[in-house]
């Protein structure tokens, strides 16, 4: 199997709330291919995908109901502390919750968390270990 993550689809109580947050709120633009069902954010080089969430859970064959904490968060990583405290902050007037408020943590850098109107936990984080490159995509060290 190639290593590889090419979509993350996140399964939505509300397509149309999920769209005003993404889209209206924190300003990142669906693709021309979007419809009344789903819609696709590109985010560098993975796209975000929002779809209801008893449609996922029966095209994965899955059970839609779940509550707490998902196993998973996910991340951007910004360029300064200041983009980190700018981002939670905009996510935060864009209907978001604050989960934790932005901090040094103890590998070095600076981070804190929100959720999106479906509890989905995002960390925006400043690291200075790892490099952004020039299209804003991390950078890991071989």
């Amino acid at each position: 199997m190639d290593c590889r993550l090419n979509i993350i689809t996140l399964g939505v109580a509300d397509l149309d709330r999920a769209l005003r947050f993404y889209r209206d709120g924190l300003g990142w633009q669906p693709s021309s291919v979007s419809n009344e069902h789903i819609a696709f954010i590109q985010l560098g080089a993975v796209i975000l995908a929002l779809y209801s969430r008893a449609s996922l859970a029966a095209d994965a064959q899955l059970p839609a109901a779940g509550s707490g904490f998902a196993g998973f968060t996910l991340a951007q990583n910004v360029a300064s502390r200041e983009a980190v405290d700018a981002a939670l902050g905009r996510a935060l007037a864009a209907g978001g919750t604050i989960l934790k408020p932005a901090q040094e943590v103890f590998w070095g850098g600076y981070s804190g968390y929100f959720a999106d109107p479906d509890g989905f936990a995002w960390e925006v984080a400043w690291n200075p270990h790892f490099k952004l490159g020039a299209s804003g995509l991390v950078e890991l060290p071989q």
